[in-house]
This record gives structure tokens, C-alpha cells and sequence, in this order.
């Protein structure tokens, strides 16, 4: 009895083996052109977002996702807490902070702390 295996009909089929190749590799080619243009910027900005949520310090100027400005006064655990006015304060989740506007300012050491550090140092 002749016996013929599976594959042969869907490469005759197909017109041989050459274009079954070649439509892997098309494929294969496809699959790398999403990879970097689309796939591994999403994932630069996604570990960048989770940066910036990491590094929300008190006096950070932010913009939230529904466009409130504000300044962080308290950071909890998943919260934070922006004062928008004087007597107006308001708590959203970190992961509506949409973009930090100015990073809080470092607070500066009084020049006699200053000066007593270099004398220090001298010595």
C-alpha cells in the first residue's frame, strides 16, 4: 500500500517548500518590526512611569491625569496627598499622577552648619 505522509499534500499545495520559507520568514520579519516598534518602547515608557511613581517626594509640582496642577504634601503608600490651593487639599492614587512638572526643591543647609562642616574637614 502506498503511504503518503500528511505534509506532502500542503506543500504541493502550497508550491513547494521554498514558499512555505519564505512565509515563515515573512512572518518571523513582521514579528520583529512590531517588537521594536512598538512593543519595546511601551515597555521603556511603562518601567519609566513606575519610575516616577517610585521617586513622588513632598514639594514635587505634579499634573494628574484629569489636568489638576498641584503640589504633593504627604506621600503614602499608594496615595498621595496635593495641595492645589491654599486651604484646598486632595487625595488621588499615585497612579494618577500623570507627569512630575518640577521636582521639589533640596533643602538648603544654613551657612553656619555650612562653614562648621569645612572647618572640620580642615582639621
Amino acid at each position: 500500500m502506498n503511504q503518503i505522509p500528511f505534509y506532502v499534500p500542503l506543500l504541493q499545495a502550497a508550491g513547494g517548500g521554498g514558499q512555505l520559507a519564505t512565509t515563515f520568514i515573512t512572518f518571523g520579519l513582521v514579528f520583529l518590526i512590531f517588537y521594536f516598534l512598538i512593543i519595546r518602547p511601551q515597555n521603556k515608557k511603562q518601567k519609566e512611569a513606575r519610575q516616577m511613581l517610585a521617586n513622588l517626594k513632598k514639594g514635587d509640582r505634579v499634573v494628574t491625569i484629569g489636568g489638576i496642577r498641584g503640589t504633593i504634601q504627604t506621600v503614602k503608600d499608594d496615595a498621595v496627598v496635593i495641595k492645589v490651593d491654599d486651604n484646598t487639599k486632595i487625595e488621588f492614587n499615585k497612579t494618577a499622577v500623570a507627569a512630575v512638572l518640577s521636582p521639589a526643591k533640596p533643602d538648603k543647609q544654613e551657612p553656619d552648619k555650612l562653614e562648621a562642616d569645612s572647618s572640620e574637614k580642615k582639621e
